[in-house]
């Protein structure tokens, strides 16, 4: 006699073994976003007039260093 319990834990086994094949079209789709709302914030920041300074600063000091 086939013991269910056990015929269970071998599909869950099997399942859980199974390569995964990527994201799916609305992960793609919602990861892409994520990634351009990131971009867009990451942009502002940068080329706020504080920030600008402050890199234009630190390349102007390190191009003006001494050997």
């Amino acid at each position: 006699m086939v013991n269910p319990v056990r015929t269970w834990l071998r599909a869950l086994s099997r399942a859980m073994r199974r390569p995964d094949a990527g994201m799916t079209t609305s992960e793609y789709a919602m990861g892409t976003i994520a990634a351009c709302g990131f971009a867009a914030v990451l942009y502002k920041i940068v080329t706020s007039g504080a920030v600008s300074d402050a890199l234009q600063s630190v390349i102007g000091k390190a191009l003006d260093a001494q050997f």
